[in-house]
């Protein structure tokens, strides 16, 4: 299970989708704010927090602990829970704030356990 299965069980995920790519999707719904752009370009309250795990699902070096949570709050990418070091933290963080959207990433809520 990666991390948009377990953050979002149920979503539809086509093989070849990537964050950027989902976000281009969509020129006929320009109007939809880019962070509520979901996977495959329709309108989606969480869209924004979907293609971030997405995109945590296709970096190899950001493996699904389970204990750490993505959500938004509009254009914010809120992250909680825990992780193991400052490095893996640091990683989420930068991985986030690349997807198309993310104005501010927020990781007040996230421990560091190791």
């Amino acid at each position: 299970m990666g991390w948009l299965d377990r953050l979002f069980p149920g979503s539809k995920k086509k093989a070849d989708t990537t964050p950027a790519a989902a976000t281009k999707s969509a020129p006929a719904e320009a109007s939809v704010p880019p962070e509520r752009v979901g996977l495959d370009g329709e309108y989606d309250e969480s869209g924004l927090a979907k293609r971030v795990a997405l995109a945590f699902d296709n970096d190899s070096t950001l493996d699904d602990l389970g204990r750490l949570w993505v959500a938004q709050t509009g254009s914010k990418v809120v992250l909680k829970g825990e992780v193991p070091s400052k490095d893996y933290l640091d990683k989420a963080i930068s991985v986030a704030r690349k997807v198309d959207g993310a104005t501010e990433v927020d990781a007040a809520q996230v421990t560091i356990t190791g």
